[in-house]
């Protein structure tokens, strides 16, 4: 029996209903299923994501623009099959939980692949195949929780979510930093104690996700060509739109703790701790700024959180070096990450009929992972032939012209009151 099935009140999807005289349930069980599957997920990939730039800018010696390149392949490269895991999901008919866990398991074969991998050839490969990984499990997990959750308290159930989310990647980088600490080969042993985390995480999926059945109507067959067919509908399209131009601006995680270092000189056992800051803040605030994003408005939510970010990119231009300033940087970042992550998934679910809910989401995350792809690649070639600093002026001025330009795109159907389906 599935933990989040143990309830009479729970239905296919783990949205609770609510009994005679008894409140209804704010977050769905099978939420917080796949939050714990997420929390020890997280920590796994944490613990290589806070190495990996150190571990190939010094340890193999890249530039910045290698770095760029991988650092792209390792956060675009899922692009290219989530809408084949959206949609493999959405035809299966109740593949959801299925489609994720072969992606969780794809991941986690792939970190001990790293310990035989120490050229760019190779590393890249093993990172693609890992965000294969990724861009499988992604969107069926995002419409399982949209699925589970109501159009009211969306945006909080994919807060709890992210939170818990957090919380591995809060617990990642501490994990890595006592590793690299404790052990001779610090490198080698991250990566296998992140593979022997990794599979526990695959096996609270399958011993604790409920399955699910399908949502497809009768004599309905889902296809990509269906869900493309869904940017047709205003809302949907704007909100897509929208994450594209800003994903275009949003520099790596990996190059603002990289900018961070070099400004106020953090020795290089101390750069592991520094996506604590940001993991801590994404923590605490993403349930807050979920439930902020049902009462006032998912799309003003999403769009304070761009602004977040540009404060972040202004400061790290700026000549100051006090003790403050990762405090400052680290807790806007993280504030960035609350307020669009999981507000950008609640936004979109408003317009996906739940035949499409895994496709749909896929074609907003893979649009958003596509130029995010490129603005790695961009950064990492600006910062190599201009500098750090007219690389991240760069980013600032796109990032305020296509928030700009996002304020001008404003959805209809994001309030959070109710959901605006269009086929």
């Amino acid at each position: 029996m599935y933990v989040a099935d143990s309830r009479s009140s729970t239905s296919a999807h783990g949205a609770v209903r609510p009994r005679a005289g008894r409140r209804r349930a704010a977050v769905a069980p099978t939420v917080l299923a796949l939050g714990t599957v997420s929390l020890v997920t997280d920590v796994s990939s944490e613990m290589v994501t806070a190495v990996l730039p150190l571990y190939l800018v010094t340890g193999l010696g890249l530039s910045p623009l290698g770095f760029g390149v991988l650092d792209g392949i390792y956060n675009g490269f899922s692009a290219l099959v989530r809408l084949v895991g959206g949609h493999l999901a959405d035809r299966g008919g109740g593949r959801h939980k299925w489609v994720a866990g072969l992606g969780y398991g794809i991941s986690a074969v792939c970190k001990p692949l790293l310990l035989m991998a120490h050229s760019l050839t190779p590393i890249g490969v093993v990172l693609a195949a890992d965000r294969t990984g990724k861009g499988l499990r992604t969107a069926p997990r995002d419409a399982l929780i949209s699925l589970s959750s109501t159009p009211e308290t969306r945006g909080r159930a994919f807060g709890v979510h992210r939170a818990m989310d957090t919380a591995g990647a809060l617990l990642g980088p501490v994990a890595a930093f006592l590793v690299l600490r404790a052990t001779v080969d610090g490198y080698d042993a991250v990566f296998t104690v992140s593979f022997c985390v990794a599979v526990l995480g695959v096996l609270v999926l399958v011993l604790f996700v409920p399955g699910g059945r399908g949502t497809a109507v009768a004599g309905e067959r889902p296809t990509l060509r269906g869900a493309v067919g869904l940017l047709r509908g205003r809302d949907l399209r704007r909100i897509t739109v929208c994450a594209l131009l800003l994903g275009l601006a949003t520099v790596s995680d990996s190059f603002v703790y990289l900018l961070l270092q070099r400004r106020l000189g953090v020795p290089d056992r101390w750069f592991a701790l520094l996506p604590l800051g940001t993991a801590a803040a994404f923590l605490l605030l993403a349930v807050p700024l979920g439930r902020l994003a049902d009462r006032v408005g998912r799309w003003t939510v999403f769009l304070a959180g761009h602004g977040a970010l540009l404060v972040v990119y202004a400061l790290l231009l700026t000549s100051w070096h006090g003790a403050g300033l990762p405090y400052v940087v680290l807790t806007l970042h993280g504030a960035f990450y609350a307020a669009t992550d999981g507000v950008l998934m609640a936004a979109a679910s408003d317009s996906v009929p739940e035949a499409l809910r895994s496709s749909g989401l896929a074609v907003v995350q893979t649009g958003q992972a596509l130029t995010r792809f490129a603005c790695s690649l961009l950064f990492g070639a600006a910062w190599t032939v201009w500098g750090d600093r007219a690389a991240l002026a760069g980013a600032v001025v796109a990032l305020a012209g296509c928030a700009a330009f996002a304020l001008t795109l404003r959805p209809r159907g994001n309030d959070g009151t109710k959901e605006t389906v269009t086929a």
